[in-house]
């Protein structure tokens, strides 16, 4: 079993959390969001990024509007629909149940036997 791999595959599981919680304090570009999970250690690339960005506006969680650009084509950015933040609550609360979940496992001391 390969440590690194584990640890890639439990960052992709919390991904798009991370992502909808970053859309979720103002509208935002992806060049934005990428730079801000990379300097988490989320370690991102723009592959991943954007096809999960398509996904999750597919699923009517964020709209996007073009803003036209003084330095180059237009960008894209991204905010939260209503739907969007009914769905972020959800997984809010299930990341805090898999929090207490986790600690509760994981700071037990252990028992001789």
């Amino acid at each position: 079993m390969n440590l690194e791999n584990t640890q890639v595959q439990m960052r992709k599981g919390i991904l798009e959390y991370c992502i909808l919680h970053i859309i979720s304090r103002g509208e935002v570009y992806a060049s934005d969001m990428l730079d801000e999970l990379t300097a988490a250690r989320m370690i991102v690339v723009e592959g991943t990024l954007y096809p999960l960005l398509t996904r999750i506006k597919n699923a009517g969680l964020v709209e996007y509007k073009w803003v036209e650009s003084k330095s180059g084509p237009p960008r894209k950015y991204y905010k939260l629909t209503g739907i969007g933040s009914q769905f972020l609550k959800g997984l809010s609360d299930t990341w805090e149940e898999l929090v207490q979940s986790t600690e509760q496992i994981t700071q037990k001391s252990k028992t001789i036997v």
